[in-house]
């Protein structure tokens, strides 16, 4: 075969010269790619982005690896901060900065696949305006960025992150691990993992003006925007008395959207969690406590949660959903053992007792005890999220002497109204359901609060070797109180309404009737023979309440044997009361010293004095006949039973606001009337 010489092939390109070109076109653009150093366009690469970007941009050295997703790697990078910073060092100083470009995603977005760092130092800034000074654009540019960073590796570094907006300060460390302290890697609860850690970040920082501090390890790998693949993650968080553990795995550390961990939480008070959760948490007992969280899409779900709040356990499950106009808490917790006192807090009195110690810390402070919780309600972080929690205890430890048996609670916030409706106590057999709404839209809270109390024996509530304990009366009662303020003692002091109470189907030892009397001789005759119940007929009260100031329109106890009439008067701002009972025995009897009895004082420490004026009269009278004779000094002891029986149906009706604001009339003859202005 012969070969085609030199003149054949030069006379092959005379003659098809463009194909000729074509054919040698790839040949060449290997040999640029080949031999073609990209430094050379470095200079005016420079140029341009510190043009656009009016920063100073520089760098080392510049290599690319063309393709459909071309790799660009340069050394030595130096960026500067933009004009507007108040912080004097540059954005970026990285030893050594390896990226990928994907040219599909062009020009909707610049999709960054990778990025690795080698000891780099930045500084990440964001203003209240949404300008961002690692934005290649220009420096009052605020539109938001094309840029999405899929993944991202750190060998020894240091970012520092501040945002203006959130008043948010984070400094942040990353080191490699080496291949001996990757294996000593173990759990939160101290297990070992099969994961494999091997970077580590510390970080320190400020948020909203709370300190935190903490560290986390995790893959070689994180992804950081728009990849949902998850990467592993081991980490803690101290923020003053509070500290989170969590270990599981989460997607895309820059905007998260996926989360599956395991998460641990414990501090000294809820509330101390409101800077970095935003949520209305009480200021509540030491409390730990534990769950799974998951994230998907913008619900966050803490499944399988347990732990404790001070003295008692909880379970359950909540949820916080971040939706507008404003995020959603979801709750349905349970207790078996729930210490009323961890409750205290939701009502502000804890904060009151921090109060009081302030102020017993004050020279010449005038102390006087306060029954009505006094702890501000934050008007503030009611109008910032919506709520919906359920809350079930099977078993309530309580003060003593308080015969509470169970809760069962609902709230519901929405729009900076909130309803507890209904919160049912099991109270001494009997009963008691509330129902209260705030209305924290205005700067001070508008309440509304209804009680009603039903079926409840007297008798729970007193020893049970007590004549009182051996009692069935049941009690009933109803509250409606409204009123404005930012505490329950504001509110209370500023309230009106009406307050009543009747007792039915009692009894009550005879020598305690006898005794409320001052019956001494019934009282004698009682010890020698022996002591017996009788019936209480019927009882009740009703106070109208006015600015906080309560009157007495019905005060009135009927058993067999004694008619109690009274009046008086409370005054919630003050915490002040003043109550009268004068006792009338409806049968006459012998060595009767009857004199009114008055209850009065304040919530916290109230008195009681039986009234001197009749006491003194009847003594007077006793001396004046002993000098007729020994017979006629007992004349004044002579009780004539001037008591009546009372119309129960009217007391009924009058507690159940059936009937009139003042006097009620009598039904029938030889019925007592029921008013306070009867004495």
């Amino acid at each position: 075969m012969e070969r085609p010489n030199s003149k054949s092939f030069g006379a092959l390109i005379r003659r098809h010269p463009i194909g000729t070109a074509c054919a040698s076109l790839p040949i060449l653009l290997v040999a640029v790619a080949l031999l073609f150093d990209w430094n050379w366009v470095r200079p005016p690469l420079e140029r341009y982005i510190s043009t656009k970007t009016q920063r100073e941009f520089r760098m080392a050295d510049l290599h690319v690896r063309l393709g459909l997703t071309p790799s660009i790697r340069m050394r030595g990078v130096y960026f500067g901060n933009a004009d507007w910073s108040k912080q004097d060092r540059p954005m970026a100083s990285i030893e050594q900065l390896e990226f990928s470009i994907s040219l599909r995603d062009l020009p909707e977005k610049i999709l960054v696949p990778r990025v690795a760092l080698t000891r780099p130092e930045l500084l990440f800034e964001r203003l209240p305006d949404n300008r961002k000074n690692w934005l290649l654009s220009q420096p009052s540019d605020t539109s938001p960025s094309k840029l999405r960073i899929s993944t991202l590796s750190v060998d020894e570094g240091r970012l520092r992150y501040i945002d203006h907006g959130d008043t948010l300060d984070l400094d942040v460390q990353a080191s490699t691990l080496e291949p001996a302290q990757q294996e000593r890697v173990k759990d939160v609860d101290g297990a070992p993992t099969d994961e494999r850690y091997t970077a580590r970040y510390s970080f320190t920082g400020s948020y909203r003006g709370t300190r935190f501090e903490g560290s986390a390890l995790t893959g070689a790998v994180l992804s950081f925007q728009e990849s949902g693949a998850p990467f592993p993650i081991q980490g803690e968080l101290r923020a003053r008395t509070t500290r989170l553990r969590v270990q599981g795995r989460i997607a895309d550390v820059a905007n998260i959207d996926g989360i599956d961990t395991q998460l641990q939480i414990e501090g000294k008070s809820l509330s101390n969690l409101y800077p970095f959760l935003r949520l209305p948490l009480p200021d509540s007992p030491p409390y730990r406590l534990e769950g799974r969280l998951v994230l998907q899409g913008k619900r966050y779900a803490m499944n399988e949660l347990r732990g404790r709040i001070g003295a008692s356990d909880v379970f359950g499950k909540a949820t916080y959903i971040d939706q507008q106009p404003r995020p959603l808490l979801q709750a349905d917790l349970h207790s078996n053992n729930l210490d009323l006192a961890d409750l205290g807090p939701l009502i502000g009195i804890e904060v009151q007792a921090r109060d009081q110690a302030a102020a017993k810390s004050k020279p010449g402070t005038l102390q006087r005890d306060r029954v009505l919780p006094s702890g501000d309600f934050e008007v503030g972080r009611l109008q910032e999220i919506d709520a919906e929690v359920d809350l079930y205890a099977a078993r309530l430890k309580v003060p003593k002497g308080l015969p509470l048996e169970s809760l069962k609670a609902s709230l519901r916030l929405n729009d900076a109204v909130m309803k507890l409706a209904p919160v049912d106590f099991g109270l001494a057999g009997g009963t008691l359901a509330g129902r209260a709404t705030l209305d924290a839209r205005s700067p001070v809270i508008k309440s509304e609060v209804e009680i009603d109390i039903r079926g409840i024996r007297l008798g729970q509530f007193a020893s049970k070797d007590s004549v009182i304990a051996k009692g069935a009366g049941r009690v009933g009662a109803t509250l409606r109180l409204s009123g404005v303020g930012n505490s329950i003692a504001d509110a209370a002091a500023t309230s009106n309404g009406r307050i009543a109470a009747t007792v039915v189907n009692g009894r009550v030892s005879n020598l305690l009737d006898a005794a409320s009397g001052l019956n001494m001789g019934k009282v004698l005759v009682l010890l020698a023979g022996g002591d017996k119940d009788i019936a209480i007929n019927c009882g009740g009260t009703v106070f109208d309440v006015k600015n906080g100031h309560g009157e007495s329109n019905l005060l009135v106890l009927d058993t067999e044997q004694t008619q109690v009439l009274g009046q008086g008067w409370f005054d919630l701002g003050d915490e002040r009361f003043d109550l009268s009972v004068a006792p009338k025995p409806k049968r006459a009897g012998l060595f009767s010293l009857r004199t009114p009895l008055r209850v009065y004082g304040s919530f916290a420490h109230p008195g009681y004095e039986f009234k001197k004026g009749p006491l003194v009269a009847r003594g007077a009278a006793v001396a004046a006949l002993a000098t007729v004779g020994p017979l006629a000094s007992l004349i004044p002891l002579i009780e004539t039973g001037p008591g009546q029986d009372t119309d129960c149906g009217q007391v009924r009706h009058q507690t159940r606001g059936e009937a009139g604001q003042a006097n009620t009339t009598r039904k029938r003859r030889g019925s007592a009337p029921m008013s306070a202005a009867t004495r």
